[in-house]
């Protein structure tokens, strides 16, 4: 099938990023390639949608959805698998707390974690400490779940001083705020990780000012949560889940939008993303957690594909998918590529797409009629230059269970990493006619 591309959207050509107006709350966590907060205004504006409607996010991630529908006062809600990031998105949406008393807790935290630290030899941006035998470190299974060199030995000991001190003084109106911060540092001002957009190392930092980094994070927290104080009793709930099962977590014909981004058939692992932060706040302690986690995810890439998955079920009779597949599972054997992930290219593909028809189908039952969805997706061609036109695809599954597609506007396009080509990025607009 294929669908007229529209040029409807009023968004900035090729704006992915967070726009200076949009920074309070947004910039508390997010993504290097999250989608934009302006994206979801132009949909909102699009489909009509105000105060009295309900608007839905099944790929929640770092919540932009839900948090740009709150500032604006319309009610939303979210799902998302991944515990640290479902944490952090729940976390942005909460503005009910003091943002004055906020900063008083945090600095009293502070004080006590500079203490420790002189305690060690150390102020918070230098001296010699102890040795490095001595410094506070993670677990083993803890520390082999991190990216060798995520973070040095002492911004490390550090954070953990900056942990017991948030342990001694925990307060549960500030605790996931106070959390929030440290894990919005940890990766690049604390760590030694760069996003660009995969995961890495960068250049390694022997040292930081952990309390102080934090500290600034907390504050500007705080002159956020001043800015949006009128619409902070704006109805918005992010769920823990997975979401190609959303009514574990909706009512049925509650939802009157959908605005989302899932992610894309690539070889982007997210729970490795946010594996630093995962570990060091508590959310995952081995390679059962990360396991778990991963189970509860789309298919999107081959490192959470498992033996006993069923999704591709779902997409057994479609056949330019089974097409798709044999495409790249030809194309494997004539490079001679034979890696245990290169030959499960071809399944993660089809489990992709068989994980997406599955969410479209269980989410009908929580869609009133004439609910508009907006879902922004990518080309890819990460599995052997193969492409894959995922807008396309998702409309003809969408069209498959009785959703209407509306049309693929086009975002903007974007430089592939191996290729250098450049492909679209796209929204899917479907309506869903009850």
């Amino acid at each position: 099938m294929q669908l007229p591309v529209t040029a409807e959207a009023t968004v900035p050509s090729g704006v992915n990023g967070i726009l200076p107006g949009d920074m309070p709350v947004h910039s508390w966590y997010s993504f290097v390639l999250s989608f934009p907060p302006h994206l979801v205004r132009e949909y909102l504006r699009r489909f009509d949608i105000g105060p009295t409607a309900m608007v839905l996010d099944p790929f929640s991630g770092t919540g932009t959805t839900p948090v740009e529908c709150k500032k604006l006062g319309i009610p939303g809600c979210g799902i998302e698998a991944i515990p640290v990031v479902h944490f952090a998105g729940s976390t942005k949406v909460d503005w009910a707390i003091d943002h004055g008393e906020l900063i008083g807790h945090a600095e009293r935290v502070a004080a006590t974690a500079r203490e420790r630290l002189s305690n060690d030899g150390l102020t918070d941006g230098g001296g010699t400490g102890p040795p490095h035998d001595c410094l506070l470190s993670l677990e083993p299974d803890q520390q082999r779940l991190l990216i060798s060199d995520s973070i040095s030995p002492l911004p490390l000991h550090r954070t953990l001083t900056l942990l017991e001190a948030l342990r001694t003084h925990t307060d549960e109106r500030f605790r996931r705020h106070e959390l929030l911060a440290l894990a919005s540092v940890l990766p690049t001002a604390i760590g030694n990780l760069r996003f660009g957009p995969e995961v890495g190392v960068g250049a390694i930092r022997q040292d930081a000012p952990v309390v102080d980094i934090w500290l600034g994070e907390v504050r500007a927290m705080a002159r956020d949560l001043d800015q949006v104080k009128e619409t902070a009793d704006t109805p918005c709930t992010i769920h823990h889940g997975d979401a190609r099962e959303p009514m574990a977590c909706l009512q049925p014909g509650s939802i009157d939008a959908v605005i989302t981004s899932p992610p894309y058939p690539n070889e982007k692992d997210y729970s490795r993303v946010v594996r630093l932060e995962s570990v060091l706040l508590g959310f995952m302690s081995d390679r059962g957690d990360l396991r778990a986690t991963k189970e509860g995810l789309l298919r999107s890439n081959t490192r959470n594909c498992y033996k006993a998955d069923e999704d591709d079920a779902w997409i057994a009779e479609h056949a330019e998918i089974q097409e798709l597949a044999r495409r790249i599972e030809e194309r494997r054997i004539e490079l001679g590529k034979d890696s245990g992930f290169e030959r499960m290219y071809a399944r993660a593909t089809k489990l992709y797409f068989g994980g997406m028809a599955r969410h479209f189908a269980n989410l009908r039952e929580a869609l009133r009629p004439g609910a508009k969805l907006a879902y922004v997706v990518g080309d890819q061609a990460s599995y052997l230059r193969v492409m894959i036109r995922t807008g396309q695809l998702l409309a003809d599954i969408a069209e498959s269970l009785g959703y209407r597609v509306l049309g693929i506007d086009l975002f903007r396009t974007r430089m592939a990493t191996a290729t250098r080509a450049q492909l679209r990025e796209e929204v899917v607009l479907l309506e869903w006619p009850g």
